[in-house]
């Protein structure tokens, strides 16, 4: 190649000339063009790149967070179909979406009896479940157990198990059999039937699954508060003011034992307090940790003016929103149903209920749609199955207003 030839091939003027301006800017141009092309290819690949790796994180994270969501959120959306259904049915008594539909693994049409209703649905049944443990009843500070059965047993081991000390060489006696008392609390069946016009479940913004949660609830709450207290176990639970009670020097199995106050239809008129401090220690200490007063309003508004010997009342007030007031440094439940003060009442009682008295149901609420009974209402039948008595007769003691 001759010189001229390689300076026009080295963009130079192959006269020997310098380059023209125009020509130089050319170049440069192009440079730069190219350059500011490949880097824009360079950033795109880069944000491809962390774009996949975001959606990744995204991935990795709902997926984490939907293995890690309690079971509470998984069984909601089963149980939305039964809801709907089961409106539909108390509205119009269309139970067609009720029929063969599966819930948690079951068909509803295998818990329908012949006229026995359709089970309601789990958020109605929470509701109700929830206002009866939230009541003022014994139910709140009993032992509460589920069951499928139509009885629940309770076994009690009422003696010692026999021990002693042993060495290497000596003969090892023979220790005593313990004895084991079998209680058995049948379950009954607990039922309300409120009303309401067609007129009212026709008006879709009538919320009727709420509405009869609250009327069943209240109806179920009554019946049990009164029952857990008095109820003769004759289709109905068992109260444990229907066991007989007794002198507590005098106890044995199978009756309450009661302190008397000295006075027929009062405390005593010197050192009334006395029979207050009197039936704590009636109580054996193991029960006094969990250890619970009973008694109706008109009782605690006589209780609340007493005094100790220092002149400090025994009774004080819950601290905070909620909290159960104190006797003498023990929770208070105020149940209208335990009796008032009078001759031989057992007006006041004190123990651990959670050991001594047990309440058993079955999860299971039924609802029964009646609009032909009471026209132009429709009726509702709910039922649910409930049993409770007393499971240990060492655990709860009364307060007996009587001079002995």
């Amino acid at each position: 190649m001759s010189k001229t030839e390689a300076k026009a091939a080295d963009g130079q003027d192959p006269t020997g000339a310098a380059p023209h301006p125009a020509a130089e800017m050319d170049t440069a141009l192009t440079g730069f063009l190219s350059e500011f092309t490949a880097l824009q290819a360079e950033i795109k690949t880069r944000l491809q790149q962390q774009e996949e790796r975001l959606t990744m994180l995204d991935r990795k994270h709902a997926a984490a967070t939907t293995a890690d969501r309690p079971m509470l959120s998984t069984g909601h959306e089963p149980e939305v179909p039964h809801r709907k259904a089961f409106g539909a049915y108390l509205r119009s008594g269309d139970d067609d979406g009720l029929r063969g539909l599966v819930l948690e693994g079951k068909a509803m049409n295998t818990a329908v009896a012949a006229d026995g209703g359709y089970l309601v649905d789990p958020q109605t049944a929470e509701t109700i479940r929830g206002v009866l443990h939230g009541t003022a009843s014994i139910r709140g500070i009993a032992n509460v157990v589920t069951v499928e059965a139509t009885s629940f047993d309770v076994l009690v081991d009422h003696s010692e198990i026999g021990s002693g000390w042993a060495t290497e060489t000596d003969p090892q006696a023979e220790t005593d059999t313990p004895l084991i008392d079998r209680i058995s609390i049948p379950l009954h069946e607990l039922s309300a039937m409120p009303k309401a016009s067609q007129r009212l479940l026709d008006d879709s913004a009538f919320d009727i699954e709420g509405w009869l949660a609250n009327r069943i609830a209240d109806r179920f709450a009554r019946a049990e508060a009164a029952a857990f207290i008095h109820g003769d176990g004759v289709n109905k639970p068992r109260g444990f003011l229907d066991h007989t009670a007794v002198d507590n020097a005098s106890w044995s199995w199978g009756n309450l034992g009661y302190i008397a106050t000295g006075a027929s239809g009062d405390f005593a008129a010197t050192n009334a307090a006395d029979a207050i401090v009197d039936l704590v220690y009636a109580l054996d200490a193991p029960y006094r940790a969990g250890a619970v007063f009973v008694m109706n309003s008109k009782t605690a508004g006589a209780v609340r003016k007493m005094k100790d010997a220092d002149g400090r009342f025994l009774w004080s007030d819950g601290l905070a929103a909620g909290e159960p007031a104190r006797l003498m440094g023990y929770p208070v439940l105020v149940a209208e149903d335990m009796p008032d003060i009078a001759a031989d009442a057992h007006a006041i009682a004190f123990g651990d209920f959670r050991s001594g008295y047990t309440v058993a149901e079955r999860p299971d609420l039924r609802v029964l749609r009646d609009p032909f009974s009471a026209k132009p209402h429709v009726l509702f039948y709910a039922t649910r199955r409930v049993g409770g008595d007393v499971s240990d007769f060492k655990a709860i003691k009364l307060l007996r207003f009587a001079e002995s």
